[in-house]
């Protein structure tokens, strides 16, 4: 288990966020599903390295040294990462500051599910779907799996997920997940209404679902206490173009936008997970004895200090 003190907003130096990403994905055609939001990155200064998830030649670290500031897990389907890659060396990762953004989809595989797990997150088995046959879209396909979920379920926490008033209602199609509860350093970022459950829709329900209501959580998060951040979704769709695009009507009538809340929320997501916001970034320092204006060349015991720090966002 990844183990911090948990914090909202950390305290930096003044260091840029942007950075070396690696990207890895299921395949290829994903960097054209989701060009939308690997474009908004590149236009924040992020520098992305594409990669297939279980390509040999895979590392996060040469000669003791990170090579890449942030990692991107969109490859749900992976059975399991190539080369130096592993559960393992990606909680390193995370333990050595690394962020991590992670997403699955119905077909999430164990190794992905081994890693939430090292984050505080049980993901639903494979093949499962939340499913809420009172709040679907109007173009769902019949199993009532893509869903309409409302702004309000976002968490009240605008440094991570923006301004919920102002945003569109969102579209969800994908797994549920259950975030530990006994656990400060978990944040479920955007749950399900209470009428959804998360299950197999191609099954008869035998047994109660793993998780249902508004504990069945869509997507989850941890800051650890070495300030790494890690954000977990249930749905890759969620950051797809077409569900950054389109338009929103549930089929019970209520919530409808003329364009999903996707792409803002993904957004803001996106900008807490990689530090660009949430960070109290230390501006200057300044440290005096009582009395004086200039810091001496020694403090010695039972000098009373004077000690002023700037900081901002």
């Amino acid at each position: 288990m990844i183990l911090g003190l948990f914090l909202l907003i950390s305290i930096f130096s003044t260091t840029l966020a942007q950075g070396p990403t690696l990207v890895l994905l299921d395949n290829q055609v994903i960097r054209e599903t989701h060009s939308i939001f690997f474009k908004s990155l590149q236009e924040r200064g992020y520098t992305l390295t594409f990669k297939i998830a279980d390509d040999a030649s895979l590392v996060l670290s040469k000669y003791g040294e990170h090579l890449y500031k942030h990692l991107i897990i969109f490859a749900p389907a992976v059975e399991e990462f190539g080369g130096m890659l592993n559960v393992e060396t990606i909680t390193q990762f995370i333990d050595d500051g690394g962020n991590v953004l992670i997403a699955g989809s119905s077909v999430t595989g164990d190794v992905l599910r081994e890693l939430a797990s090292e984050c505080g997150f049980e993901v639903d088995e494979e093949g499962t779907y939340v499913i809420d046959h009172l709040n679907y879209d109007i173009t769902d396909q019949g199993q009532h799996t893509k869903l309409v979920i409302p702004s309000d379920l976002l968490i009240d926490a605008p440094v991570i997920v923006g301004a919920k008033k102002n945003t569109a209602p969102l579209l969800y199609q994908g797994t549920g997940i259950l975030a530990d509860a006994e656990n400060p350093l978990v944040l479920p970022l955007l749950t399900a209404d209470s009428t959804a459950y998360s299950y197999n829709p191609d099954q008869l329900i035998k047994e109660y679902p793993h998780a249902s209501g508004k504990d069945t959580v869509l997507i989850a998060a941890l800051q650890a206490r070495n300030n790494a951040r890690v954000v977990f979704s249930g749905s890759i769709a969620f950051f797809s173009d077409e569900y950054f695009e389109s338009a929103v009507k549930k089929a019970h009538g209520g919530l409808e936008a003329a364009k999903s809340g996707n792409q803002a929320a993904a957004t803001a997501v996106s900008q807490w997970v990689f530090k660009e916001h949430g960070q109290l970034r230390v501006k200057s320092v300044k440290h005096h004895k009582v009395g004086e204006t200039e810091p001496p060349q020694a403090y010695t015991i039972m000098d009373d200090v004077v000690s002023e720090s700037k900081v901002r966002d």
